[in-house]
């Protein structure tokens, strides 16, 4: 409307008479405020898109055609808003359907580890109570009873060896210090030299004997310790397996019987046939460890012969022949057990790995 009156104004023809005052005041006025109002529109315009710039998400597509505009305004912001919104909408779908599914992962596996935590620690209590049962192979158990028993006879050994070992490295520290002494005093002492020499030769004999001895005391300590701390606790840790898989058998077990003895109605058949499931899983672990503990104690007793028969061997002939004086006899020991000694300050660090 106001563009047709600024049409209007600027064609219009206004008559002035000789003194120059208009005939027709009223429509004067009329056009001068359609052209102020015109003019403070656009001017407003003007300063809004200058403040705030173009709004690339509110562009507008004209189309003109001859004779005249047309303008046909597709808003940009709905094309591309749109696509935005179904692709951030997919893919939040997604990133919450896959957090979901982690979520209810999780809580199944802890539900399932409070239910058989629940059932083996209500089977654990009322066999303690005396008022559940429980499967006992009593063969297998004779012989875990025996292989504890053993382990603890053998662990005393070990430290018996090993406090051997400690007191005899001090006692040959000892003597190596006492040769080097009696050594030093037959070059100081003229009129004792030759009974500091004998006493020098003799302490550093026995300081090379009793290093000898020591390298066989160390490898019978170093495999006593890897048949007691290795071989029979790999055996005890499946015997761990085992008699876990048979307190769940029990609590499975127990749990299938006590729904056997309940009513038999649809809800409880389905109870039945879930725990006839649980069990049947439960009684192949337990039957399969029960397996695998008999054949590692099998191994093992076999495995504890023939090592103890080369240690005990060993460390007799070591000890004799050290005790004995028999030099050649106690080093042909080492070799028929083919062990070699460390040169002397073998186990210090260079220098270089010193700074």
């Amino acid at each position: 409307m106001a563009d047709s009156m600024m049409s209007k104004a600027a064609t219009m023809e206004i008559p002035i008479n000789s003194n120059g005052d208009s005939r027709n005041l009223a429509e004067d006025d009329s056009l001068e405020q359609a052209a102020k109002i015109q003019w403070s529109l656009r001017e407003k315009d003007l300063q809004q898109v200058m403040v705030s710039g173009p709004n690339l998400n509110e562009t507008s597509i004209v189309s003109g055609g001859y004779g005249g505009t047309t303008e046909g305004i597709i808003p940009t912001s709905s094309i591309k808003g749109s696509n935005m919104h179904h692709g951030s909408s997919n893919s939040s779908m997604t990133a919450e359907e896959a957090t979901r599914g982690v979520a209810v992962e999780k809580f199944d596996i802890m539900k399932k580890w409070g239910l058989n935590t629940y059932k083996c620690t209500k089977q654990m209590i009322s066999e303690r109570f005396g008022r559940g049962s429980r499967t006992v192979d009593l063969e297998l158990e004779a012989q875990i009873e025996v292989l504890r028993e053993t382990k603890r006879k053998y662990e005393n050994v070990l430290h018996l060896a090993r406090a051997l070992t400690n007191h005899f490295y001090s006692m040959v520290q000892t003597q190596h210090a006492l040769g080097d002494t009696f050594a030093d005093l037959s070059q100081k002492s003229p009129e004792l030299r030759d009974e500091f020499g004998y006493n020098a030769e003799t302490q550093k004999l026995l300081c090379k004997n009793g290093e000898t001895l020591l390298g066989a005391i160390n490898f019978f300590v170093s495999s006593i310790n890897t048949l007691v701390n290795k071989t029979m606790e790999d055996t005890l840790m499946t015997i761990k397996m085992y008699e876990n898989a048979r307190l769940e058998f029990d609590a499975y077990r127990a749990d299938l019987e006590e729904l056997n003895m309940g009513p038999r109605d649809a809800v409880t058949m389905a109870r039945i046939e879930a725990a006839q499931q649980q069990y049947q899983i439960h009684k192949d672990k337990y039957e399969r460890l029960r397996s695998d503990v008999s054949i590692k104690l099998k191994f093992l007793e076999e495995n504890k012969v023939k090592v103890m028969h080369k240690q005990l061997l060993l460390f007799h002939n070591a000890i004799s022949a050290y005790f004995a004086g028999n030099q050649q006899q106690l080093e042909q020991t080492l070799k028929q057990f083919n062990i070699k000694l460390k040169p002397p300050g073998a186990d210090k660090p260079s220098w270089l790995e010193e700074q």
